[in-house]
């Protein structure tokens, strides 16, 4: 047989086969054999008796059950499907659910896979503000409540606001007046849960340092700047925070503030000064009363994307942003496979860098600021320095052109930490764009870190700084 004989007999062959395939998989009516009429719903499931609540909009089920209680090896005490339908787990199976687990449910070729999670009682207080105006810092791990408020306001008779985890109960009752001269217990109840939260109330006219955001109140940060923010109010003695509208109405006293924070993250990042402007309109609309803050000795920490408030507010020499800009989203953030670091060689004496661990990081002086295993965005505002592009040809270049001093470096010589000096009359200003200066880690528990706590340290430190040049 020869070659285009052989061609046309492999060619005929894989004819018939496909032929037959299609004919096999019609009936006589030239309809499909599959087996799709069949409901495929559950309808009903049990674990070691405690009921599930199914929603089949999204073909999820929770159980719920007591604090306390050992979910590694529950058993199905009862489950129900459709009418000829199968379930991929029978009465009796037992499983570990400390973790979600799914149920298939099967009748015929169709099928529905539904996600089932066990969910402990849990009772907390989610958010807390009195006469729905001032919010207060909820210090979950000491179950504590902090609230500032002017001194003109009357606390003998304030009415909370009070929300919960879903189906729990609050004592005192959110709406009803309580009498905060002295700290109140408020008592959360679900179920088997009970929690007990303490409520103080501190008066203050001024704020000696605040974070401010886009948003109105710290509930409604985004969980990056909210984690940020959070951090702040507990750690900071006597900071508020504060909305861009509350600048720039003067809503609050700032006389006796030295310093301002904004972290601003936004998912995907910001690589142009349009970009900034159209995703931060209430900053841009605050920029005459932010510039006088600085003007009269206030300073400025501006972290993140918040860097490029410094062009605008007339602090740089030559009007510029960061130039090499970019980042991630949150719920998809890289996962590091390793720890991240800065380097900070011939600035390890700054003040910044008080108490944090230096290492030596590819033979030079670096910064570790998370470990392996840490979800991150990535979200870094830097300048990029060498004549290749970007407009500056090597460090003094910018420093002298730019008008910033830098203070940190990523491994290709970028600027990521870098400040602007203060004078006789204004305050300083402290720009942090490394993208390893993260707060806040989708989906991980960061407590076992071993380096995530170097990003309040330093952030702690930048803050007593920036007071002490302050005027």
């Amino acid at each position: 047989m020869n070659i285009m004989n052989a061609i046309k007999y492999i060619n005929k062959v894989f004819f018939i086969l496909l032929s037959l395939a299609f004919v096999a998989g019609c009936n006589d009516d030239n309809t499909s054999d599959l087996q799709l009429n069949g409901q495929t719903w559950l309808n009903a499931l049990q674990l070691d008796e405690y009921q599930g609540v199914i929603d089949n909009s999204t073909k999820t089920v929770v159980v719920g059950v007591p604090v306390d209680y050992n979910t590694d090896a529950m058993k199905v005490t009862a489950i129900e499907v459709s009418d000829g339908a199968e379930a991929s787990m029978k009465v009796g199976d037992i499983a570990n659910f400390s973790f979600p687990q799914t149920i298939k449910v099967t009748n015929g070729d169709a099928y529905l896979d539904y996600t089932v999670t066990v969910k402990h009682d849990e009772a907390r207080i989610t958010s807390f503000k009195l006469n729905n105006e001032y919010t207060g810092i909820i210090d979950e791990e000491n179950h504590s409540i902090l609230v500032r408020v002017p001194t003109s306001i009357d606390i003998t008779s304030l009415i909370p606001t009070v929300e919960t985890t879903q189906g729990a109960m609050v004592s005192p009752a959110s709406g009803q007046a309580v009498d905060f001269t002295s700290p109140v217990e408020f008592t959360v109840t679900y179920q088997s849960a009970v929690a007990v939260y303490v409520v103080t109330v501190v008066q203050s006219d001024s704020p000696s340092a605040v974070y401010v955001g886009l948003a109105s109140s710290i509930d409604e940060l985004n969980a990056e700047e909210k984690e940020a923010a959070n951090w702040m109010l507990k750690n900071i003695p006597n900071a508020q925070y504060l909305s861009f509208e509350d600048v720039r109405t003067g809503r609050v006293d700032l006389n006796d503030c030295k310093v301002m924070w904004w972290h601003l993250h936004i998912d995907g990042g910001i690589d142009s000064m349009d970009k900034f402007e159209a995703a931060a309109p209430s900053a841009v609309q605050a920029v005459s009363k932010v510039k006088e803050f600085y003007e009269n000795g206030g300073s400025l920490l501006l972290t993140r994307y918040a860097s490029f408030y410094a062009a605008k507010l007339g602090v740089t020499k030559d009007g510029n942003a960061p130039n090499n800009c970019w980042g991630q989203s949150e719920e998809t953030g890289e996962i590091t496979t390793g720890p991240w670091s800065f380097f900070v060689t011939n600035h390890e004496t700054h003040p910044l860098y008080e108490g944090v661990d230096i290492s030596t990081i590819d033979g030079k002086k670096g910064i570790y600021m998370c470990d392996a295993g840490y979800r991150i965005t990535n979200s870094t505002a830097q300048w990029h320095i060498g004549s290749d592009w970007g407009g500056y040809e090597d460090l003094n270049s910018w420093e002298t052109s730019h008008g910033g001093v830098s203070l940190g470096y990523g491994g290709d010589g970028a600027v990521v930490v870098w400040e602007y000096l203060s004078s006789e009359t204004t305050g300083g200003v402290l720009c942090i764009g490394s993208g390893c200066y993260d707060w806040y880690s989708y989906g991980v528990d960061t407590s076992a870190d071993s380096y995530h706590g170097n990003v309040a340290k330093i952030t702690q430190n930048a803050i007593n700084y920036l007071t002490s040049e302050s005027k």
